[in-house]
């Protein structure tokens, strides 16, 4: 998945040293991160894409715009130590949406590995000592959905932990304007077995996110007549918990997943990844680990008087 990064960062290597020196930078040297991070960018989008890479990607176009060169696309970012069970840097990296054009595709693809060397991405990783021999990304070419509406969902409510339920959030437009925090969304809670709804908190939905006629997104005023309507029917919420249920059984672990409806009503998933908060909760030890496993024992009826 990311032998077509590891060959773009090998063209920039052979001239100067990118993640040697990422991994000598101390955690607290914001500045020294910002410096090698604008330094590291630069180099990134002023290199062209490698003659083996750029043939790969053309074919590859070729087949998934199935004609039509303008098919609008989406370049997502998929670091490898982006969704681990103990760390979650997700959101770090740059996504682009609505991308139109080989050029632009190209462009958004260099971005894309560019945001790996992100000030709040190197900060994130030097912070936790994670290994920049183990850092790549796969970036993920998709068809665009053009979505009547869109958010995400937890197979595990990400405020209570509750694994009965499935919380939803979405809006109108594109998943962006969710994603992004810029509109509040609304938000359902639905029992993962029964089906019944008990929470449906219906926000002013203020504004969407929805494609530019020349590619990217323009965020766009709701019309009056959906800002506080929800975004969901039952029928589409249903819909929705059943598809929860399936990607939880076949990952077998709670999920976060972003979904889109399209314009006739189809559900898309877009992306799944493991839940990581109260994962990492769960994973926590109760009690200070001891090489006396006695010790733990004692200490607790030693404290009784």
């Amino acid at each position: 998945r990311t032998r077509a990064f590891e060959l773009f960062l090998a063209a920039l290597e052979r001239e100067a040293p990118v993640r040697a020196l990422v991994q000598e930078l101390p955690a607290d040297d914001l500045q020294g991160i910002t410096r090698a991070s604008e330094r590291i960018r630069r180099r990134m989008a002023e290199s062209p894409l490698p003659a083996e890479l750029a043939g790969e990607l053309s074919a590859a176009l070729t087949v998934l715009q199935a004609g039509d060169a303008q098919a609008p696309l989406a370049v997502r970012s998929s670091a490898t130590t982006e969704d681990a069970e103990d760390a979650s840097f997700a959101g770090l990296q740059d996504t682009s949406l609505w991308v139109k054009g080989a050029k632009a595709v190209a462009t958004s693809l260099i971005d894309c590995w560019s945001s790996l060397y992100s000030v709040p991405s190197i900060s994130y990783r030097r912070r936790r000592n994670l290994p920049e021999a183990g850092v790549a990304m796969a970036v993920v070419i998709q068809r665009m959905v053009d979505a009547r509406a869109a958010g995400v969902m937890f197979t595990r409510s990400p405020t209570t932990g509750d694994r009965s339920v499935v919380v939803i959030e979405g809006a109108w437009g594109l998943g962006s304007a969710v994603v992004s925090g810029e509109v509040t969304p609304d938000r359902f809670v639905v029992g993962k077995v029964t089906g019944e709804i008990s929470v449906r908190e219906i926000r002013d939905k203020h504004q969407r996110h929805v494609p530019a006629p020349q590619g990217g997104v323009l965020e766009q005023e709701t019309p009056a007549e959906l800002r506080e309507a929800p975004c969901l029917s039952d029928e589409d919420i249903q819909r929705l918990r059943e598809m929860a249920r399936r990607i939880e059984r076949h990952y077998g672990r709670p999920q976060d997943i972003e979904w889109a409806l399209d314009q006739q009503g189809g559900l898309r998933i877009l992306q799944s990844r493991p839940e990581t908060v109260w994962a990492a909760r769960d994973a926590a030890p109760v009690a200070e680990v001891r090489d006396n496993p006695l010790h733990h024992v004692m200490s607790v009826f030693g404290g009784r008087r």
